[in-house]
C-alpha cells in the first residue's frame, strides 16, 4: 500500500469516528470529544491530500491551506473558502479556552463532516 492509501484509510476511520460522536446527545464531554475528533480528522485530511498530490499529481504542498488550494487547482475539489475556514478553526482549537468558542465550533462540525466526506469521495474517484 502506498502512503496515500494508508492515510486515506486512517482518514476514513477518523471521519467515521467524528460522525459517530456527532450522533450523541450534546453535553460538554461530547462537545469536547467531537472537537478533538475534528482536529484529528482535519490533520488527516490535509496529510492525505498532501500524499495524494505528491504521489498522483507530482505536486508538493507544505501546509493545509496550500494543499487545499492545490486540490482546487487540480480539480479534485471545487473551490470553497470553507476549507480555509476549517484550517482557521483547526488553528483556533489549540487556543480554545472559552466555552462560547467551543460551542460555535461544535455547531459547525456537521458541515465540516460533509466536507470531509466530499474530500474522501473525490480523492477515491481521482486515484482509482
Amino acid at each position: 500500500m502506498s502512503k496515500f492509501q494508508i492515510l486515506l484509510e486512517d482518514y476514513q476511520k477518523a471521519s467515521a469516528r467524528l460522525e459517530e460522536v456527532l450522533r450523541e446527545v450534546k453535553n460538554d464531554i461530547v462537545r469536547d470529544s467531537a472537537i478533538q475528533r475534528f482536529e484529528i480528522t482535519f490533520e488527516l485530511a490535509w496529510k492525505t491530500a498532501e500524499a495524494y498530490l505528491e504521489e498522483y499529481q507530482k505536486v508538493r504542498c507544505a501546509s493545509p491551506r496550500s494543499c487545499f488550494r492545490e486540490l482546487f487547482n487540480q480539480g479534485v475539489i471545487k473551490y470553497d473558502d470553507y476549507w480555509l475556514k476549517l484550517a482557521d478553526w483547526r488553528n483556533a482549537t489549540a487556543h480554545m479556552y472559552e466555552e462560547s468558542v467551543a460551542d460555535e465550533l461544535y455547531a459547525e462540525l456537521p458541515k465540516a463532516l460533509e466536507k470531509f466526506k466530499e474530500l474522501d469521495q473525490n480523492l477515491k474517484e481521482n486515484y482509482e
